[in-house]
């Protein structure tokens, strides 16, 4: 009797230090209690378990040049100006602007003034060419990803998370000029583009798998357009998703995914309940009048998943209407990044430039002023 006494009493000695790190729930925590902000219920949480209101920018037209912030008319993808440049200058020229380009865009100084201005996220597209040859998969191109690294490192450095956002994908997720692609979504259409977008994102996720101050993987910006006949696309955007996330979870359990809705972010009805844990649903939304009805179809797919939304991009209007859009969200608890950071291009190619932020401007440090040859002047609205 003795011995079976002390053989229970060794086993509750044994077995107490893991229940009580049980029950403090260090063993089975969320991401966000291992030194990750992660998802709890509606919310983004912190590394210390208190909710996060993502208040940011977008540092757009930087890592993937859009044609309608040059002020070009018809030039607008982003391998279309490429090779307007290499026309009107030669390709010596042309490729010594394209890196004084991602060179001087985007500084530290940028990043550690939008800190000062009291935001605490940056969003950055970029587009997956920067990574890997177009006609080359399994190459991997080391100045693309040390982009990537100097922008964590001084967001870093200045205390904002970063959500890293693949704007052109493999194929193209949009067809048009904002995902760089050549005039359909084929990424719907291709197996190849789909795989070779998966493995690009595992390939991010092992890079930065252990890095805290990314935030997250928003996976595909403003998949399917709204037209005639592209509706067919949507159910094949999630079961994308579901691959995607699966091959990043093989590297990366920390991170928060954002998924984006069909038409441009703004269709939910494409999703069934949430797949996987530490995901959060984004949504972005231009021109409409910032009142309730607006934004209550996110907030009832929140309430009915209970997963956080965010509102990943917008602008494009007056100060006064991003301000109170910006109000709208933060009332309802969402959090928001503004849809650009540099805003326009003078003559073609000057880094100077200006944002407005939910109702401040913004005048980053510019960096180098750049000019293409003054014949590309007809090619740009005064």
């Amino acid at each position: 009797m003795k011995i079976l006494f002390l053989s229970v009493l060794s086993l509750l000695v044994s077995v107490t230090p893991l229940l009580a790190d049980q029950s403090s729930g260090s063993s089975n925590a969320p991401a966000a209690h291992k030194g990750f902000a992660g998802v709890e219920g509606k919310n983004i949480v912190a590394a210390d378990g208190k909710p996060l209101l993502l208040r940011g920018i977008n540092l757009g037209n930087w890592l993937l040049p859009e044609g309608y912030m040059f002020k070009l008319e018809q030039t607008t993808a982003h391998w279309q100006i490429a090779q307007l440049f290499k026309e009107l200058v030669g390709p010596a020229e042309a490729l010594a602007f394209w890196q004084e380009w991602y060179d001087g865009y985007i500084t530290r100084d940028d990043i550690q003034y939008i800190k000062n201005l009291g935001l605490n996220s940056i969003r950055v597209p970029f587009n997956y060419k920067l990574l890997t040859p177009e006609d080359y998969p399994g190459v991997w191109l080391g100045p693309g990803f040390d982009l990537l690294d100097r922008v964590i490192a001084w967001s870093k450095e200045a205390g904002l998370y970063v959500i890293l956002d693949m704007h052109a994908a493999p194929g193209g997720q949009t067809g048009t000029n904002i995902d760089d692609s050549v005039g359909h979504p084929w990424l719907f259409e291709s197996q190849a583009c789909q795989q070779r977008t998966v493995e690009i994102w595992r390939k991010i996720a092992e890079r930065y798998g252990e890095e805290e101050t990314v935030l997250g993987y928003d996976l595909l910006n403003e998949p399917i357009p709204h037209f005639e006949g592209y509706e067919r696309f949507f159910p094949l955007l999630e079961p994308l998703y579901k691959r995607i996330v699966t091959a990043i979870r093989e590297v990366d359990a920390n991170h928060i995914i954002f998924l984006g809705g069909a038409v441009w972010n703004t269709n939910f009805d494409v999703f069934g309940p949430p797949f996987a844990d530490n995901l959060a649903y984004t949504f972005h939304k231009y021109w409409m009048e910032p009142v309730q009805r607006e934004i209550q179809p996110f907030l009832n797919f929140r309430d009915r998943h209970d997963v956080p939304v965010w509102m990943g991009e917008s602008g494009e209007n007056k100060d006064e209407w991003v301000a109170s859009y910006r109000q709208l969200l933060e009332r309802n608890n969402v959090g928001c990044a503004s849809g650009r950071s540099k805003r326009w291009i003078r003559r073609a190619a000057s880094a100077h430039s200006t944002c407005r932020h939910f109702g401040i401007r913004l005048q980053p440090t510019p960096g180098s002023a750049i000019s293409i040859r003054e014949r590309s002047r007809i090619f740009v609205r005064p």
